[in-house]
């Protein structure tokens, strides 16, 4: 979206207004876990993003945050990642944040309320576009890049591959 106050309709017909056009990853994201949820026999879900510079003010730049629908989802995560030495910290899909995405004139805001809380409005936007899935949201913002180790880390694809040799075991 180019603008503010757009309204933009979601795959699954979910209204949208634009309050931050600098949040259009979670726009980009909120299709693509409808399309994944929409592909049939996909019964766990985990998106992998740098969504939010308000995860690196809450943990700093050498964690991630998870937020996740589903605790045997969030505990096989968090034991991926510690045994592979990414440091993960579960954060609350707060229900009491919820109304922070509410608009007036559409279904959802691409933004929460000012004051806070940030990754935790942007989590449970996205969390508006999974149904039935199993879901897991990772905002890797602070560990994805390291200047002292020289750019790039690839934080999250050590955890994702444990996770699933865990799974197919």
């Amino acid at each position: 979206s180019d603008s503010l106050g757009d309204i933009l309709t979601a795959s699954n017909k979910k209204t949208i207004e634009v309050l931050n056009t600098d949040a259009e990853g979670r726009l980009t994201l909120a299709d693509a876990l409808v399309y994944a949820e929409a592909l049939g026999e996909v019964d766990t879900i985990v998106d992998v993003a740098t969504l939010t510079g308000a995860c690196i003010v809450a943990l700093g730049p050498d964690y991630a945050g998870m937020w996740s629908s589903d605790e045997a989802l969030s505990k096989a995560l968090l034991d991926a990642a510690a045994s592979h030495g990414e440091l993960l910290w579960q954060m609350p899909l707060a229900p009491e944040y919820r109304e922070q995405i509410n608009s007036k004139i559409a279904d959802l805001a691409n933004l929460g309320a000012p004051g806070g809380g940030g990754s935790i409005t942007a989590a449970l936007f996205l969390n508006e576009f999974v149904k039935e899935s199993a879901w897991a949201h990772l905002d890797i913002a602070g560990p994805v890049w390291n200047d002292k180790a020289g750019g790039a880390t690839g934080y999250g694809v050590r955890t994702l591959a444990a996770y699933a040799e865990a799974v197919a075991a």
